[in-house]
């Protein structure tokens, strides 16, 4: 049987378009911590910016390599998203740094049309799912959290992730969609989120959390809490869970139409 994932979410004030100051409270935050997979949230080295063409890199960029150097001293995976230039266009890019510093990229599918997201980047159009000791994981990004066929366990998958930018106003359908993710899908799911004020003087309230298979809070953040915690999700509850409550199975089939 697989080992239990030791997951460490990482919920940071965000300094406005400044990537030295993120990264450098980001390594602050989980100094303490050890785990297997550190969870940063959307956009991590800048907050949700539309200003792309002043901040984005390139894959080989600074921030990709603070990822693989932060994975390598954690002796853990790494993951969130970032601004990238890629072949004339920008992306929302999710990286998935393995602690050698190998990495793995999930372009975000549906682009925030009430700020506009979709008049500076591109979405992605594929999927991923990340194998990593054991476990498989399907990452995703802020967003697509509000649309569940795009993240309908169709592939097996044991975890689900979101990093995001979710502001507090909506932190209701933050909270909520998360649980419905995880029952639904028979999968944990992990939601990291941001807190502060951004650049456009919107309120993030973070509320970052961790949640069971059957929908059961396993870890919370408290509103405007700036920090970083760990969970241990377990294999035998998962295996368990899914012995009992066979509802995969009934599942509806459908084919995405990209």
């Amino acid at each position: 049987m697989r080992s239990d994932l030791n997951v460490v979410l990482v919920q940071p004030h965000l300094a406005w378009e400044d990537p030295k100051a993120n990264q450098q409270k980001i390594e602050t935050l989980v100094e303490p911590h050890g785990g297997d997979l550190f969870v940063l949230p959307e956009m991590f080295t800048t907050g949700f910016s539309m200003n792309p063409s002043a901040l984005a890199e390139e894959e080989d960029g600074d921030s990709v390599k603070w990822m693989q150097a932060l994975a390598r001293n954690k002796k853990a995976a790494v993951t969130g998203s970032l601004i990238i230039h890629d072949n004339g266009n920008y992306y929302n890019r999710l990286f998935f740094v393995y602690p050698d510093g190998a990495y793995k990229t999930y372009n975000k599918r549906h682009l925030f049309t009430l700020a506009g997201e979709q008049d500076h980047y591109k979405a992605g159009s594929e999927s991923l799912i990340v194998e990593y000791k054991g476990w498989k994981l399907k990452p995703l990004v802020c967003y697509d959290l509000r649309f569940p066929v795009w993240a309908r366990n169709t592939e097996g998958y044991d975890v689900l992730l979101y990093v995001a930018n979710w502001p507090e106003k909506r932190s209701f359908a933050w909270s909520s969609l998360m649980v419905a993710r995880a029952i639904e899908n028979q999968a944990y799911v992990v939601g990291v989120n941001r807190v502060g004020d951004d650049g456009n003087g919107m309120a993030h309230n973070g509320k970052s959390s961790a949640i069971g298979p059957l929908g059961e809070s396993l870890l919370n953040f408290e509103e405007q809490q700036e920090g970083a915690k760990a969970v241990q999700l377990s294999s035998e509850n998962l295996i368990a869970t899914r012995e009992r409550f066979k509802f995969l199975q009934d599942a509806d089939n459908f084919e995405i139409m990209k």
